[in-house]
């Protein structure tokens, strides 16, 4: 950079200024005559010794770096030229000549170098000594270069270069420009880790190629010849090895995936990426496994207009351990019909009850012993009272029993089909105002759902499972919810009919029935509001009563199927429904009330959530006969539930909820957690989980780093072949689960993690139990090449996944680019 252009105060410049900038018209012939001469005359007054005395009067310009921006009603003009160095020498329209310090900038396009000359009519620059070029963020450097400055087009001789995009460099014999966004390499190498120092030195990772080109428009960088190196021991090597740029999808081969387990042994897979369409792309991966045998796991996803989804399936043709075949299909897709109908297909199934133990990572589902499968269409309308939704769903299970008659499982009922109707009016304002004298803030709503479903079972139902049925179901509520804004005032009519018709005979012989059950709730509540302060800190602090009153007819349904309803879990939420149990087939009667409150103290000038207190109860006002474990509830006051929360410090937070038992005076159920974050990547949480007379667990998890210096003490060295250190760090991560009741750990995970800032390695096991004494353990290892690739099983995941408050080592680089190679 000039000198002159440095921040100095008045008595600092230099007294001789050879010239500062001169500006130069890039296309100098679509300029008029007199405006092409003014910038070049500049030069001239400045080099006279090198080119004669001037007759020309002097001119009074003030220099500048850019020109002003073109009028709007004028045509758009292209970037200014800038020159600017100690010494600039020119020939009218013809070359110019710049040495000490040189600069020469066009738009984004900056060049420096120790000298450069400039010819206008071929648009061609000549630089040489300690050569820079940056464009778009890209840095190259070298001893000579030869650029088209407007086409962006030439070549850079033993040149290094950084890329922005990617975070990587690296050397080369020759870059050749080939464009704004192309360039390739000759005898290249490409790393995201400084080079360390001393010349036979090697980055920590590095890959080498006999050419390297890369099209940031396309987001595609390939090596030709390639051969890919960690810690010097070659890994890979290729004919041809590609690479996205950024987030684009290309056809290629990706990392291989690696995993040991204890029950499958050693497995490699080689995917194969396959981009067919834009809307398109399927995913092939070949795989072997030491115990087992070889298959094949298949993608394939797509994205129409109207219609989106993935196809999922996994082929072992002959599993050496089990001798059998086995398979896995995964099928998710939605859309549109058309005239406002929407569709939804959905279904998972393997072939045997063993599956999920064995090849456990292949199984999608939540439940990975309970396998959904549905078809559903929809039809929502709306209309000028509210909405009308119109649907119909076919849903069936596969239900992985097992061969031990102490782990089998009921099986849920399948719906074959289910046909539905809902209506649902939103209410106007002011409905009723001629009739309340609230009405302003009154709205009548309602809900009406009409449903029939015939129930089956799948074939590995229980023996004992034998009923099976149609059922119609009426839901219907009318409500007209009041209130301002601290209060509101809900009254609720509710109506649950359904009637039965059933294959096998009721214990009275009956093979029909019916039943009716009316109710009505009132729900009130308040939010009052006042100025508190904690240790100095301005809060505020809220109070939030709320009643439900609930009244429920008693309807005997001791002789009617059950085939969807189950209790709802007893928490901070169930206890202000009004029904007990989900689904249809169970309403409990009642009439009671359910009392609580809420405190909250917030941040006054942020809004942000300090500390929260709750305590609630139902109080039953006669006995209730349809409980969940069918017995009479005579207990007029029900648990206690307290809730608790605190994150009064930005390190600490603080939760716990208690069901407390009155006649006992114990805890039913509690759940205790506490989190500490001190900073980025440090974290430990611990919880206490106690379910009297079911379960009671204790948790630990954790993100530490152990050794060194990492992104959790400083920002991590830029990953660049110009410069700078990769200093390394060691970080442990894992969650423990252990059982106090059966005295054991169940699922746990431990892993271990490196961070070099531009590779980063992970080790870890993870253990999941398959039965009371059965356990799949799983080893994980993981090489994260920072810009390029991740190499081995996705022990990322499995750390994200189960590690609460887990983050990346490499979050601020989230977007990694994932390799293939063709």
């Amino acid at each position: 950079m000039n000198s002159t252009n440095r921040r100095h105060g008045a008595g600092d410049r230099p007294k001789k200024t050879p010239v500062d900038a001169v500006q130069l018209p890039h296309s100098p012939s679509s300029l008029p005559a007199k405006f092409r001469l003014s910038p070049l005359l500049l030069a001239l007054g400045f080099c006279a010794p090198a080119l004669g005395q001037s007759t020309a009067p002097a001119l009074n310009l003030k220099p500048t770096r850019q020109l002003a921006p073109p009028s709007a009603d004028g045509p758009v003009a292209k970037p200014a030229l800038v020159l600017q160095a100690r010494r600039i020498q020119g020939q009218l329209d013809q070359q110019a000549l710049a040495e000490g310090e040189a600069e020469l900038r066009y738009g984004e396009l900056l060049l420096r170098a120790e000298r450069f000359s400039y010819d206008m009519s071929s648009d061609a620059v000549q630089a040489e000594g300690n050569v820079e070029i940056s464009r778009d963020g890209n840095r190259v450097r070298g001893p000579s270069l030869s650029l088209f400055v407007q086409r962006f087009e030439g070549e850079f001789l033993q040149p290094s270069y950084f890329f922005s995009q990617t975070a990587a460099g690296g050397k080369a014999n020759s870059l050749k420009f080939l464009g704004g966004k192309k360039m390739r390499a000759e005898v290249a190498t490409y790393s995201s880790c400084p080079a360390p120092e001393g010349e036979a030195a090697e980055p920590a990772w590095q890959l080498s190629a006999t050419r390297l080109n890369m099209d940031f428009e396309s987001g595609e960088g390939l090596a030709q010849g390639a051969v890919l190196r960690f810690q010097g021991v070659p890994i890979l090597a290729a004919p041809a090895l590609s690479f996205p740029l950024g987030g684009q999808r290309k056809s290629g081969w990706l990392p291989p995936n690696i995993s040991l387990d204890s029950r499958s042994g050693f497995e490699f897979g080689l995917p194969y990426y396959w981009n067919l369409a834009p809307q398109r792309d399927a995913t092939l991966t070949p795989f072997m496994m030491t115990r087992r045998g070889a298959g094949l796991d298949s993608e394939f996803r797509y994205l129409e207009p109207a219609h989106r989804g993935e196809i999922n399936l996994a082929l072992l043709p002959h599993d050496r351990v089990a001798g059998r075949s086995r398979w896995a299909l995964n099928l998710q897709n939605r859309g549109e019909l058309g005239r406002g109908w929407d569709y939804r297909l959905g279904a998972e199934r393997v072939s045997d009850d063993d599956y999920w133990k064995d090849l456990p990572k292949r199984i999608d589902s939540a439940t990975p012993r309970l396998l959904a499968g549905q078809f559903q269409l929809e039809r929502r309308r709306e209309l000028s009272w509210g909405e009308a939704k119109l649907y119909a769903r076919v849903q069936h299970w596969q239900l992985l029993q097992g061969l031990d008659p102490a782990s089998r499982l009921l099986s849920p009922y399948q719906r074959s089909p289910q046909l539905g109707l809902q209506l649902s009016s939103q209410g106007d304002e002011g409905v009723l105002a001629g009739y309340l004298p609230w009405g302003r803030r009154s709205r009548l709503e309602g809900s009406l759902e009409l449903e029939y479903n015939r129930f089956d079972l799948p074939s590995e139902a229980l023996a004992s499972q034998t009923q099976t049925g149609s059922r119609v179901h009426l839901l219907g509520h009318l409500s007209l919810p009041m209130g301002g804004a601290a209060w509101w005032l809900i009254p609720k009519l509710n109506l649950n009919a359904a009637s039965y018709s059933l294959d096998r005979p009721l214990a009275d012989g009956r093979r029909s029935a019916s039943r009716s059950v009316p109710g009505f709730s009132l729900d009130h509540g308040w939010v009052f509001e006042r100025e508190s302060s904690l240790g100095g800190r301005a809060l505020l602090q809220t109070l939030e009563p709320r009643l439900l009153y609930v009244n429920t007819a008693y309807r005997d349904q001791s002789a009617l199927p059950n085939f969807d309803a189950a209790p709802k879990d007893f928490n901070f939420d169930s206890i202000y429904a009004e029904n007990q149990f989900s689904g249809v087939d169970r309403v409990s009667d009642a009439h009671q009330l359910a009392v609580g409150a809420t405190s909250r103290w917030l941040d006054a000038n942020q809004g942000e959530e300090l500390l929260r207190l709750g305590l609630v109860q139902r109080l039953l006002f006669s006995d209730q006969r349809i409980t969940p474990d069918g017995q009479p509830l005579t207990q007029r006051a029900s648990d206690l539930l307290l809730l608790g929360a605190a994150h009064l410090s930005r390190q600490w937070w603080l939760e716990g909820s208690l069901q407390y038992n009155a006649e006992t005076n114990k805890a039913t159920r509690s759940v205790l957690r506490a989190r500490f974050s001190p900073g980025p990547l440090r974290t430990v949480s611990t919880a206490y989980r106690l379910a009297r007379g079911q379960s009671e667990q204790l948790e630990l998890a954790w993100q530490w780093p152990l050794y060194g210096v990492g992104a959790a003490d400083a920002p991590r060295a830029s990953a660049s072949a110009s410069g700078g250190s990769c200093k390394g760090a060691w970080y442990s991560a894992g969650r423990l689960q252990y059982s106090l009741r059966d005295k054991r750990f169940t699922d746990s995970v431990l892993g271990l993690e490196y961070d070099a800032g531009c590779w980063i390695v992970r080790v870890g096991a993870e253990r999941q139990s398959t039965g009371r004494s059965e356990a799949n353990t799983r080893l994980l290892l993981q090489l994260e090449l920072v810009g390029l690739s991740r190499l081995g099983s996705n022990a990322l995941k499995v750390l994200r996944d189960n590690i609460p408050g887990y983050r990346p080592l490499n979050s601020e680089r989230s977007n990694l680019l994932n390799a293939s190679y063709d």
